[in-house]
């Protein structure tokens, strides 16, 4: 067998295979001869097929799946041990494979058109500095998640009069009713914040006691909202309209909860603060660790943009564009991959870049790590807890393999889990690396940042 990499340039280059008998015979030797054991023919003893027989039946499909199974192999194995960047497929010469005559011939040549990216070097003490944001609760920040809190472990209470966002009960009557039937009459609740707000006007400022006159398709235009107010199904309110009357009975609204021990357990459990000051700096932690993610993931964005601006490698457009187009045939126009182009190559370079700091760093993914992602998946799903209970660990388990080996979606599930795996390791690594500054910001500084990106 001879291998021979022409570079046309640093982006493109054709690898050129040439094979001899010696190369593909030993092996179709030996299908043959098992053919010949296996193969049932009429007149023939089972394992008694003449071997020209079968040379003349077989021997063709044999030598052409022979060859490009070896062609497929070889080509890979070569890329690999030559650590050629390559992008994209290999594409075979299409009319060099369609002249062979597979009848005739004994030595044959093939040709591949490789698209390479240049060839490139990380050297992190290049590269500039990169910025982890610290959120720092103020006190506006503070203030507002109180705010809401107590709204959220609100108590109820009761007015004296109708205020926008009140509950008040009392009796609803129609006053035309349709002739031959019973007015409608009900025991009732209205929730101001279902009413709609032109009609809001005639009860706000109602005390107990008081009548008020209105339309009701026109205070709950809301067929669903209009059943809430009514008491009765939803298909039945519709035929609910006209004037009513609606005796203001009792006021209720909901209170916001009192600053006090009782609040403070319900919110972050028993005994964990015992004063608002002591809330108010528990709070503001709160706050921190919920941006946390968010900050973590803004801080791999960064990584990857300073490593992609400062990286400089070159692509075999033509090439790509027309492997895209190929690859893709009838799912996308001409038009459609340029104009998608630019991210793709994007994509691409990242992954270059990724995978030779990982070969630098000698960073591998073993399977326990992707199996131990999986658990922690499966347990944040399904609410899981770990630790000393046997049983409840084994099920993890079983479900986290289960998820990594279904055959359903072609082994998906485990490639997608393997690479999450493997960014995170190339990224905690590249932290190491780079100069990390960390700045404080505020909570609205930090949105702003993250709406920026």
């Amino acid at each position: 067998m001879d291998i021979t990499l022409e570079k046309a340039s640093d982006t493109n280059a054709s690898l050129k295979i040439t094979l001899t008998p010696a190369d593909y015979k030993p092996e179709v030797d030996k299908k043959l001869k098992d053919y010949g054991r296996k193969v049932q023919l009429k007149g023939f003893r089972p394992g008694h097929v003449p071997a020209s027989l079968v040379q003349k039946m077989y021997g063709k499909s044999i030598m052409v799946d022979e060859i490009n199974a070896m062609l497929s192999k070889t080509v890979s194995q070569y890329i690999r041990e030559n650590k050629l960047q390559v992008v994209g497929d290999p594409v075979p010469d299409r009319e060099l494979a369609e002249a062979i005559d597979w009848d005739s011939q004994t030595d044959f040549a093939f040709s591949y058109t490789l698209g390479l990216a240049s060839e490139f070097e990380i050297d992190f003490a290049d590269l500039p500095s990169v910025t982890q944001y610290e959120i720092q609760a103020g006190d506006a920040e503070v203030e507002s998640t109180i705010t809401d809190l107590r709204q959220r472990f609100h108590t109820h209470g009761h007015g004296e009069d109708v205020i926008d966002g009140d509950t008040i009960y009392g009796e609803l009557k129609q006053v035309n009713a349709s002739e031959g039937s019973d007015a409608f009459t009900a025991k009732t609740a209205f929730p101001m914040n279902q009413m709609a707000d032109d009609a809001k006007a005639q009860f706000v400022g109602t005390k107990k006691g008081d009548v008020v006159t209105f339309v009701l398709e026109q205070a709950f235009p809301d067929e669903k909202a209009r059943a809430t107010a009514t008491g009765v199904k939803k298909e039945e309110a519709a035929d609910l309209t006209g004037e009513f009357t609606f005796e203001v009975d009792d006021i209720t609204r909901n209170e916001p909860a009192e600053l006090n021990q009782e609040f403070f357990d319900k919110v972050l459990g028993a005994g964990a603060v015992e004063n608002e000051e002591q809330l108010r700096t528990k709070v503001a932690e709160i706050v921190r660790s919920n941006y946390t993610r968010e900050a973590n993931q803004l801080l791999r964005l960064d990584i990857e943009k300073t490593l992609l601006d400062n990286t400089p490698i070159l692509l075999p457009d033509e090439f790509l564009k027309n492997w895209l187009l190929e690859t893709n045939e009838g799912k996308f126009t001409p038009e459609q991959i340029e104009e998608q182009y630019d991210d793709f190559t994007k994509s691409v370079k990242l992954q270059l870049i990724k995978n030779k700091i990982a070969d630098q760093a000698d960073i591998k993914v073993e399977y326990d790590e992707v199996l131990a992602v999986t658990r922690d998946m499966v347990r944040e799903q399904f609410g899981f807890m770990g630790g000393e209970n046997e049983e409840m660990n084994q099920t993890i388990d079983r479900i986290a393999r289960n998820y990594l080996m279904d055959e359903k979606n072609n082994g998906q599930n485990y490639s997608s889990t393997f690479n999450r795996v493997y960014d995170d390791k190339v990224t905690e690594y590249a932290k190491t690396q780079l100069t990390i500054v960390t700045q404080e910001v505020t909570v609205d500084e930090f949105k702003g940042l993250v709406e920026n990106r």
